[in-house]
């Protein structure tokens, strides 16, 4: 079965506007820096070194040997944490949630996508260096989204509460969750291995951030991955100077609602707050809220005057935390970052930000769609063959293929365009008799001539009906097959975890390797991996 080109534009599962940006549509060219490309990186090397200090280069690289102090990696992580320091080297980043067990496939994807562009940046500039960082979320609040994972159609949950940032939540109650996945998991190698992996990321490390560093770094330690946790207070305090700015002058509201008029044709990711900030601390994660000349804590009691909010932030900014508006700020003053790898809906929110990053004299990095992939085994590859079906067939709505394949199935043609254009002939003639004679007389021939198309058209539909009903059998075998490939007929990365192939790998570092070897970072179109 060849391996058509299913393009991202043309795949039906991203926005309008990520369709536009691929297409570095005129409109849009303002709100971005450069467009991945490998020559615009040399560009995007020069501005991030005349805007990234040595100072910042020494205060990451000891935040990040600190961070990893209880963890044992790769000499190339720790070579990379070192290279750092070095005014040639850059990063490549990505972020995501700390999912539990990595939750759906999209958070392997996007860490490839990073590590393969940094080997192509290597080749293409070898006097420079690029690190692969994974930015994790650990300041996020919203647990319910990060709590479960599908395996096997079924949802692996834990069930507690959290109020606070979920990088700090400790990792009680996982028991529970591990003798659940490990009952499903069943017998066999791969199903050891990942019940060994759960167990010694989630039972045998305290917060939820150190699990998904142990996680992250067992599946990508030997590619040099370089995990970094934000909540850091060394960290934080590279950012006090523009959190200020930000309590004091709201730039980012200011900068941001000026690009927004920009968006208005497509649906606005996310609007900023007057104050983009949360303060929090272990249980607690709450907006800042500027009233009467206080800045309040949301939900709570705690209220700051200036002078007060101030102190609080110089004395201690680890309580401080920047919000989805700024965040990407945050990340690209710690980091001599060249490029930041997300989803559709992530590259959708950082297009209204480079204002506010030219108003803080910040580099706006290159911004780089994800790699997409769908993964299908070699049975499913023969099912497909023997349906008749390709790449591109698969990957169309239900209805879309339902009218397609009845159409192919059916002993006669449904398509009644011949005949349309007879009969808009026919009413064409009658109207230059029109024309020629009463010229009232022309209301009344297009209003039955739409009338007449309006007929064969649903007629058109009523054959297509009942032949659908002829092919039932054969449409219900193509449907099965593709919601195996599109669960809940969604993209497969968005809800299937890495444990679903606990069967169709031999072993899960091939299986790693495999996704990694196919993925190429410039190329919009998504990779058919199979297994």
């Amino acid at each position: 079965m060849p391996n058509d080109c299913i393009t991202y534009q043309n795949s039906g599962y991203f926005s309008k506007l990520i369709v536009d940006y691929l297409d570095q549509k005129a409109e849009l060219k303002t709100l971005y820096n450069r467009f991945p490309t490998v020559e615009n990186f040399k560009l995007q090397i020069e501005e991030k070194s005349k805007n990234f200090s040595i100072e910042n280069r020494e205060i990451l690289a000891k935040a990040l040997t600190n961070q990893y102090n209880r963890f044992e990696t790769s000499d190339t992580t720790f070579n990379n944490i070192e290279l750092l320091k070095d005014s040639k080297t850059f990063t490549i980043t990505t972020g995501h949630q700390l999912n539990l067990f990595t939750g759906p496939l999209y958070f392997l994807y996007k860490i490839v996508s990073v590590i393969n562009l940094t080997k192509e940046l290597k080749t293409a500039y070898p006097e420079n260096n690029f690190i692969p960082v994974y930015w994790m979320a650990t300041e996020d609040h919203d647990f319910d989204e990060i709590n479960f994972f599908s395996f096997k159609g079924k949802k692996i949950q834990w069930n507690r509460e959290s109020n606070g940032p979920v990088g700090r939540l400790n990792t009680a109650g996982l028991n529970e969750v591990f003798e659940q996945f490990s009952i499903e998991l069943g017998i066999g190698n791969n199903a050891n291995y990942l019940r060994e992996l759960f167990k010694k990321s989630y039972l045998e490390h305290d917060s939820l951030a150190d699990a998904t560093r142990f996680l992250a770094n067992e599946l990508f330690k030997k590619e040099g991955l370089v995990i970094l946790d934000g909540d850091d207070l060394e960290l934080k305090k590279l950012f006090i100077t523009y959190a200020k700015n930000e309590l004091l002058q709201q730039i980012s509201f200011k900068k941001v609602n000026e690009t927004l008029p920009l968006l208005k044709e497509y649906n606005v990711q996310v609007n900023p707050r007057e104050i983009n900030l949360f303060y929090i601390q272990d249980n607690l994660r709450e907006r800042i809220i500027l009233e009467n000349g206080n800045y309040k804590i949301n939900n709570t009691q705690l209220s700051f005057s200036e002078s007060e909010i101030l102190t609080e932030l110089e004395n201690n900014p680890k309580n401080f935390s920047p919000n989805v508006i700024l965040r990407p700020l945050y990340q690209e003053i710690i980091l001599p970052n060249l490029c930041y790898i997300g989803g559709g809906g992530e590259l959708a929110y950082w297009l209204e930000l480079k204002s506010n990053f030219e108003a803080n004299n910040i580099t706006f990095p290159i911004l780089l769609l994800r790699n997409s992939v769908l993964i299908a085994t070699k049975k499913q590859v023969e099912k497909l063959d023997k349906l008749g079906l390709n790449w591109n067939d698969i990957f169309m709505s239900q209805k879309q293929l339902s009218d397609k394949k009845t159409k192919e199935f059916s002993a006669f043609t449904i398509d009644f365009s011949e005949q349309k254009t007879v009969l808009q002939k026919q009413f064409d003639s009658l109207l230059e008799i029109a024309n020629q004679t009463d010229k009232s007389f022309i209301g009344a021939v297009k209003a039955q001539e739409a009338k007449q198309l309006k007929g064969l058209e649903n007629l058109e539909k009523r054959l297509l009906k009942a032949e659908r009903k002829n092919h039932t059998s054969k449409l219900e075998r193509i449907f099965e097959i593709q919601n195996e490939l599109f669960p809940n007929k969604s993209l497969q990365e968005r809800n299937q975890n890495l444990a679903s192939f606990v069967s169709d790998v031999d072993d899960f570092e091939s299986f790693v390797r495999k996704i990694t070897a196919e993925l190429l970072p410039f190329e919009q179109k998504f990779s058919i991996v199979i297994l």
